[in-house]
């Protein structure tokens, strides 16, 4: 039950398909504040093209995407309470977080920017004189992480630090079963800044220590014929499944069945994956890269590692697996550690900068009669 009158609140972001971090984000949020008895208006950001032929259109169809979604933000400013937009880098950021910043802004409606970009800090520099101006008009910016936190500081931009949600029902540990060869997990999808191919080689180096070790790499993206290739050239393809694009309900079951999750990125913030991982009790090896380090603590709840070294990652994965009592350690560390990003704990923070907003925005309409 809420103790508050319900908010109106239109949830500006993309949803699945196809199955992504900030897709499962948005679809998540949304069900939960629906469940607090909101009402919730979603403004989708990926909604399909309308004629379908228009996608066929490069050049074109981001028009066609465009000008309903300007149109349908510029009419939900007028109904709900405030918005919540989920932000990303590049041009994520100016065809849509941007309109929606500008429009709210001219309706009087409040924007909540929850801005997730782990490329946040060469997109500022890059691209400050644009995105700045933007930021600046948003009612507040919420980050998942303290690592974004640091960065939008450095430009002059205040933050509050909400952390991601983690579904505890969906994603639980699995209960221990006989002792198998390593069952190895990579759930980011195959482009080039998750550097599966990192993960490849490092995988190659522990089986050839272990035999009958496994590897399921469960994403979707261009580089999947590159992959398969490099698990052919390296000799472990009969290892090694690529599942393609998994949706978020099904998860649960890989990480269940995984004693350990790889996250080879050379770029992140507060990865999901890693968060999942730990959610099912599996233990973790990751690169120390962007907020990794914010998020987890090597050696206590996961083992980091320099980003493109093949090498260090195995020996991490080796360690594990020469470890049982270190495994355990971090998983039960982990474990421990995931519980923070249920909603119940995330609920009050999130709702406390929607009240804030809201209350500032019927401030200035009392000021201004």
């Amino acid at each position: 039950m809420i103790s508050q009158p319900p908010l109106r609140i239109g949830v500006v972001g993309p949803l699945p398909p196809p199955s992504g971090g900030m897709a499962n984000q948005t679809l998540q949020l949304i069900g939960l504040l629906e469940g607090e008895g909101h009402q919730v208006e979603v403004i989708q950001v990926n909604a399909p093209y309308t004629p379908a032929w228009a996608g066929k259109l490069p050049g074109l169809r981001a028009l066609f995407r465009l000008a309903p979604y300007v149109a349908h933000l510029w009419g939900a400013a007028g109904r709900v309470d405030l918005f919540h937009v989920m932000a990303n880098s590049g041009w994520s950021w100016h065809l849509f977080a941007a309109p929606a910043i500008w429009i709210g802004h001219l309706r009087g409606c409040p924007v909540v920017v929850n801005y997730r970009g782990g490329e946040a800090d060469a997109f500022m520099q890059k691209s400050q004189r644009w995105v700045r101006p933007s930021l600046l008009r948003a009612d507040a910016v919420v980050v998942p992480s303290g690592f974004l936190e640091h960065v939008f500081s450095k430009y002059g931009v205040a933050t509050t630090v909400v952390p991601n949600i983690i579904n505890l029902e969906r994603f639980s540990a699995a209960v221990p079963g006989a002792a198998l060869p390593l069952r190895v997990l990579v759930a980011r999808n195959l482009e080039p800044i998750y550097d599966n191919d990192t993960a490849l080689r490092a995988f190659a180096l522990v089986a050839a220590r272990i035999p009958g070790a496994t590897m399921v790499v469960a994403g979707s993206g261009p580089l999947r014929a590159e992959l398969e290739q490099l698990a052919v050239d390296l000799g472990v393809a009969a290892a090694v499944t690529f599942t393609g694009r998994v949706d978020n309900a099904g998860m649960g079951a890989l990480y269940r069945g995984a004693d350990l999750m790889l996250n080879p990125s050379t770029v992140d913030n507060m990865p999901n994956s890693v968060l999942e991982a730990l959610a099912s009790g599996v233990a973790v090896v990751s690169t120390d890269v962007g907020g990794v380090p914010f998020m987890v603590e090597d050696g206590k709840t996961a083992l980091l590692v320099p980003p493109r070294a093949p090498q260090a990652m195995a020996d991490a994965m080796l360690r594990l697996a020469d470890s049982p009592e270190l495994a355990s350690r971090l998983r039960t560390a982990g474990l421990s550690y995931v519980q923070q990003y249920a909603w119940p704990g995330v609920r009050p923070r999130l709702l406390a900068v929607y009240r804030s907003v809201t209350n500032t925005s019927l401030a200035k309409v009392a000021s201004h009669p």
